[in-house]
């Protein structure tokens, strides 16, 4: 189980061509939205997701939840629950009493590292300044990543910031098969309390599971 890499469904917009000081802005507030998570012990928040391709008449909608403390991290999601103790990853299906056991070097690329969700922008991409939303009274500027290499599955993601607060409230990814994912942010709380054994993987609570490692 993976979060798929990027995410949004708002309206498909258009690129402005920039000048200079429209790069330094989306630069300027990039560098705002890193160093204030980095500065973050704990991190947790929930999140809708939405996958579309209008073409293929296909629509699914989900949500999750996902709590952060450095490497570590305990999603849940698509009925699964996902767990990084900093050494290895354990997904838990609870449908299958199935857990799988992957050194943190064996776990492959294919999605997000839910560690890295809030500021992975930082290397791979170039910034472009697009248009700014008032979105339920909350100041959204959205900002337009670019990969600079070939990718063979994304055309651009579409990053919306509070400015205020100064961080992610949705992210945008745009297909090149024309499939558009969303991921909005919500309930972000930050600095939050946890159990010393909260990122540990405890076998005794999954008696009857089958694990795959």
């Amino acid at each position: 189980m993976r979060i798929p890499f990027a995410f949004f469904y708002l309206i498909i917009l258009c690129g402005v061509k920039l000048n200079a000081q429209d790069t330094q802005a989306a630069n300027k507030l990039l560098d705002q939205v890193s160093n204030k998570i980095r500065s973050f012990e704990t991190m947790k928040f929930d999140f809708d997701y939405v996958l579309e391709n209008r073409q293929e008449n296909i629509k699914q909608e989900t949500n999750g939840s996902v709590t952060v403390s450095g490497e570590r991290y305990k999603l849940s999601f698509l009925g699964a629950e996902q767990l990084f103790d900093g050494e290895k990853t354990y997904t838990i299906v609870p449908e299958n009493e199935e857990i799988t056991i992957e050194k943190s070097d064996e776990t492959d690329d294919t999605g997000i590292n839910p560690t890295k969700l809030l500021y992975f922008y930082k290397e791979g991409y170039t910034f472009q300044w697009d248009i700014k939303q008032n979105i339920m009274g909350r100041s959204i500027q959205f900002i337009k990543l670019i990969p600079t290499e070939e990718n063979k599955e994304i055309i651009y993601l579409l990053l919306g910031i509070d400015i205020i607060k100064k961080t992610i409230y949705r992210l945008i990814e745009i297909g090149t098969n024309g499939t558009r994912t969303t991921l909005t942010i919500s309930n972000f709380t930050s600095n939050v309390k946890l159990k010393s054994n909260f990122f540990s993987f405890d076998s005794s609570l999954y008696p009857n599971y089958y694990i795959n490692q």
